[in-house]
């Protein structure tokens, strides 16, 4: 959703945007194109992102001096931003969930499709990795994973199954396991059946939706007027995370929920705050040309005052 991310920041005050999850800087490079008053300060805990994000602010003269990056979870914003002399954003976006860098480097354990190690590690500094939640979890652990952090129906089926077939040692393994656990008639549906499993297994490595919730807070705090926070969401979980985060950021009237990413008009006092949430979808002929957008959802808030 580039070009709705593009536009999202379109009105906001000229100055720093934080890009929570670099990533590959595909919606930095963007940012810093459209808006040549815009400088970005790209997070990532991956060290193949920073080293790509810093190797690109140093041989593109475009953006180069207008990116910084920095190695760190996005719950470590405000120290970052202490540690950068920024005292106030323009706004912060977050893309939640797996890159596509890492999803199609089969050596870091994300995909299911290549055989890879179960590492699964954002921060491949980290020691614990996908390898300790399948290998060691116990069945009621396991089960809260797949359940709470991807809905998963069969998690119970699946845990069965994966504590049954230890000690698995690589992804493609792990699928099969995942896939042979689940009624034929659910495998036909709803994509590869091992897809819910192996991003439940990922949030539990990288403690994806405990950080979160502080992330937003400190993104909006760090928000000056007018300033916006995007977030893609692409799992129930994370988005009733964001939701939440924004729910409390309604009850207090230093922001408000704006109708749709073009429209930045609503009044602060207006009282019919669900009718005007953004809940936006990528378009379908975005899906047909990523099908790994097709669950994404974008939701903005903007600051009103300080």
């Amino acid at each position: 959703m580039a070009a709705e991310i593009v536009e999202v920041f379109a009105t906001v005050p000229h100055g720093v945007v934080v890009d929570a999850t670099l990533g590959g800087a595909g919606h930095t490079v963007k940012l810093l194109n459209a808006y040549p008053w815009m400088r970005v300060l790209g997070i990532d805990q991956d060290p193949v992102a920073v080293v790509h994000g810093r190797k690109l602010a140093s041989e593109n003269t475009e953006v180069g001096e207008r990116l910084l990056v920095e190695q760190g979870r996005f719950d470590e914003i405000a120290a970052m931003l202490e540690r950068n002399n920024i005292s106030q954003i323009s706004g912060a976006l977050f893309d939640l969930g797996v890159s596509s860098p890492q999803l199609d480097m089969a050596d870091r354990g994300f995909s299911y499709r290549n055989a890879g190690p179960l590492d699964m590690r954002m921060d491949t500094t980290q020691e614990f990795c996908a390898s300790d939640v399948v290998n060691s979890y116990g069945l009621d652990e396991l089960t809260h994973v797949l359940r709470n952090h991807a809905d998963e129906r069969f998690a119970f089926r699946i845990s069965k199954a994966i504590i049954a077939s230890r000690p698995i040692t690589d992804t493609v393994q792990l699928a099969e396991i995942i896939a042979g656990a689940i009624p034929a008639p659910a495998r036909r549906t709803g994509g590869h059946p091992a897809k819910r499993s192996f991003q439940a297994i990922r949030i539990e490595v990288n403690k994806e939706l405990d950080i979160l919730p502080r992330a937003l807070n400190e993104a909006i705090r760090a928000t000056s007027p007018g300033g916006r926070i995007a977030v893609l969401s692409y799992h129930s979980g994370e988005d009733r995370i964001v939701k939440q985060a924004f729910r409390d950021a309604e009850a207090n009237p230093m922001v408000q929920i704006v109708a749709s990413p073009y429209h930045h008009h609503a009044s602060p006092l207006h009282k019919l705050v669900r009718k005007v949430r953004v809940s936006e979808r990528p378009s379908a002929q975005e899906i047909e040309q990523n099908p790994r957008a097709a669950s994404a959802r974008l939701r903005v808030i903007e600051k009103v005052s300080s």
